[in-house]
């Protein structure tokens, strides 16, 4: 039997095999976790409760209720700096869903869309699914991942349509500067090119860092859709609610394309999530104070263990430590750690090819099991010197 060319794109993950690691062998540490280990905020699960009880089961309209959408424009005006109203808003479910609606609407059959390289796991499928060409933006180590203006300029072709951010940033926990952020305006503007902004991390961010939001920048609302979620801010990666930002006609356009995806968000949790909007911040501040805790402790650590070295990453929950002095390839390296530490990394191709060298970390991840996972990496690390 015949199956489309596109059931190629998607490749097994190490990801995907770490899960099944973790069912099989309870005593492996997993530091690859993509999600909060926090619960969903306690007012958030009563109000899901009530709406349940309610009878809040039935399908929504497809730009998502109207209560969720006026509380997201609110947040948005206070919190983003960005002057927008609920019809500038569509609920998905989650973000990625929204990433796919907006390259849907952005990308036709052989157009280019730059993405970030070491850059989420998800950009490059999504776009050769709609048989889009992502090509990638490589980000460096010593640019502390930021996009190089420089390195933009050498990707550009007539075929070039829209450019995909992430800020802060997984893998690498980066946080765009503004001087970053106007760069890239300033090439989008030059080129007329559509930005994509997934800024699925914004309130996880540490130090003297800010997240800034591309489309609060001067006259890049026209240009820019904005995508954001309640997954980790929240910790309601299990609700599946997420939004994207943009001009009435790109969410026009995003909605009629809703009746080929999901139709709506669940009813139930897109009224939960207007709860958590209302009365959470103060238990996102803990979860991100925690979420510090352990960074902190995590980067020093790292960087006493031979032949690694690390960053320090102003954002999301991850570290990305550079190996590439262990003598081992990335893949290479959490295959030996899963064997001789029975601990869990993310491999840094997992997330692009210019991900070789590094891997991928996560700190959401007690305390405790954190300090146990890093005794086991430095002890076998020290035993092959």
């Amino acid at each position: 039997m015949h199956l489309a060319k596109r059931t190629k794109v998607i490749e097994k993950t190490k990801i995907e095999e770490s899960l099944r690691l973790m069912e099989e062998h309870p005593e492996i540490i997993s530091l690859g976790a993509g999600e909060p280990d926090f619960d969903a905020p306690p007012n958030v699960v009563k109000a899901a409760q009530k709406f349940l009880s309610e009878g809040f089961t039935h399908y929504g309209p497809l730009q998502g209720r109207n209560e969720l959408r006026e509380a997201v424009a609110k947040k948005l005006k206070k919190e983003n700096k960005m002057d927008v109203g609920p019809e500038e808003v569509i609920i998905t479910v989650g973000s990625k869903e929204a990433i796919l609606l907006s390259m849907l609407i952005a990308l036709d059959q052989g157009d280019e869309v730059l993405i970030p390289d070491p850059g989420y796991i998800a950009y490059r499928p999504i776009a050769q699914t709609i048989d889009a060409v992502p090509i990638s933006v490589k980000l460096r180590e010593e640019d502390e991942f930021q996009f190089h203006p420089e390195i933009l300029g050498k990707l550009i072709t007539k075929k070039t349509r829209a450019i995909m951010i992430n800020t802060p940033s997984n893998p690498t926990g980066t946080v765009f500067s503004k001087k970053t952020l106007e760069q890239i305006a300033d090439f989008v503007v030059q080129h007329e090119l559509m930005l994509i902004s997934d800024e699925a991390y914004e309130k996880l961010v540490y130090d003297d860092s800010k997240h800034i939001s591309f489309a609060s920048l001067n006259g890049m609302e026209k240009y820019s859709i904005t995508l954001q979620t309640f997954s980790k801010s929240f910790a309601m990666c299990g609700f599946r609610i997420g939004y994207a930002v943009a001009t009435p006609e790109k969410i026009k356009e995003m909605r009629e394309f809703k009746i080929c995806t999901t139709l709506a968000a669940p009813t139930p949790f897109q009224m939960a999530a207007v709860e958590a909007l209302r009365g959470s911040s103060s238990y996102t501040e803990m979860m991100r104070n925690e979420y510090d805790r352990r960074r902190k402790m995590l980067i020093a650590r790292l960087n006493e263990i031979p032949n690694i070295h690390c960053t320090t990453p102003k954002g999301a929950f991850y570290a990305f430590p550079n190996i590439i002095e262990t003598g081992m390839k990335s893949i290479q390296f959490s295959d030996f750690l899963i064997e001789k530490a029975k601990v869990i990394t993310i491999p840094g191709t997992e997330f692009g090819k210019f991900g070789e060298g590094f891997v991928r970390l996560s700190f959401a991840t007690g305390y405790g099991k954190i300090e146990k996972a890093l005794d086991r990496i430095e002890t076998t690390l020290k035993k092959l010197h």
